[in-house]
């Protein structure tokens, strides 16, 4: 099986459940979006939602979905960087507890934190103060680290730094590994969609994105922003929510359905799908197998608040995974 880097913003989640949306008129945050926003406007955020419901636990997109494939068995490695601080022992500590072996970077500055601003819809809106995880930058990155690893995944939230990026892909293409890209949030992508465009033709090979990610990247409606996606890569990946997923691999389609569960909070289903579908490729699945354990992952994530799914969930997800990884052994054979 391979193994699997992450490479992403390294920061703890303020799960917060709001009862109206109007907190988020209140600092013009549009629904469904990632902000970043700077460390006093954090704060302002922070104070201004003291009234709700938290629930504090170490996140980052890519971060999660490495957590994800470490609880499930897998080799997984995560470069980031964080403070100097009692919340970067806490995220670091986490991470390790899972089993994720950690190259994090140590900074004078707070570690970063992600406000979740949770609406009763289950829509999650996010207030981002990177903290220390921006000033991790290419001269951190280590090539002797990629030598241990067959899959590179990252966040688009790193785009920022296209340099970065750039670098960290040019390693991985070097070591001739799979590398793998989320496209994060529409408003990302629309303001950095040259650059998107940019590092999927020229890096990537497997590519997810949700429907409005989707629909900004390529200028498409779903289907067509899918066959679209899967012109320059290797797997195109359409997250639909509560629709499933849909997939394509040259002239092969797949249509996913989700899972019948109780929604509570979307926070990390995107995240965990990544989860299931890459612990999926790097035991050699195929392309619906790989989709079937993204939508397992997911499913079970979205019936708790925050991005971690609860230990008691794991025993019978292990035992779904390795019915799943037996059945697709007797097929081969």
């Amino acid at each position: 099986m391979k193994k699997i880097l992450g490479i992403g913003n390294a920061l703890v989640d303020i799960m917060t459940l709001i009862n109206d949306d109007d907190i988020l008129v209140k600092f013009s945050l549009p629904k469904g979006s990632m902000q970043l926003v700077d460390g006093s406007e954090s704060h302002r955020i922070k104070s201004g939602t003291d009234n709700f419901q938290k629930i504090l636990t170490p996140g980052g997109s890519v971060a999660n979905t490495v957590h994800g494939l470490a609880m499930l068995g897998a080799e997984a490695g995560f470069i980031g960087s964080v403070g100097k601080d009692e919340t970067g022992d806490i995220f670091e500590n986490e991470m390790r507890k899972a089993g994720v072996m950690t190259f994090l970077s140590r900074h004078d500055s707070p570690t970063g934190t992600a406000v979740a601003l949770v609406s009763q819809d289950h829509e999650r809106t996010f207030a981002t103060h990177l903290g220390a995880a921006v000033e991790f930058d290419d001269k951190d990155l280590d090539p002797d680290i990629f030598r241990a690893y067959g899959i590179l995944y990252i966040e688009g939230y790193l785009i920022n730094n296209f340099r970065l990026v750039e670098s960290a892909c040019s390693m991985a293409r070097k070591q001739n590994m799979t590398i793998a890209l989320d496209l994060a949030s529409y408003n990302v992508v629309e303001n950095y969609l040259n650059e998107f465009r940019a590092i999927v033709r020229d890096y990537i090979d497997i590519l997810f994105a949700n429907e409005d990610e989707a629909r900004v990247f390529t200028g498409l409606d779903t289907g067509d922003a899918l066959a679209e996606m899967a012109r320059h890569t290797l797997i195109s990946v359409v997250k639909r929510g509560e629709a499933g997923s849909l997939l394509m691999k040259n002239d092969e389609f797949v249509k996913v359905d989700p899972l019948p569960v109780n929604c509570v909070d979307t926070t990390g289903a995107g995240d965990l799908y990544a989860s299931g579908f890459l612990y999926g490729f790097a035991q050699n699945l195929g392309l619906e197998k790989c989709g079937v354990l993204g939508s397992v992952m997911a499913g079970n994530v979205i019936e708790t608040v925050g991005a971690k799914i609860p230990d008691e969930k794991w025993p019978s997800i292990k035992k779904y995974v390795s019915v799943l990884s037996a059945e697709n052994s007797r097929e081969e054979k």
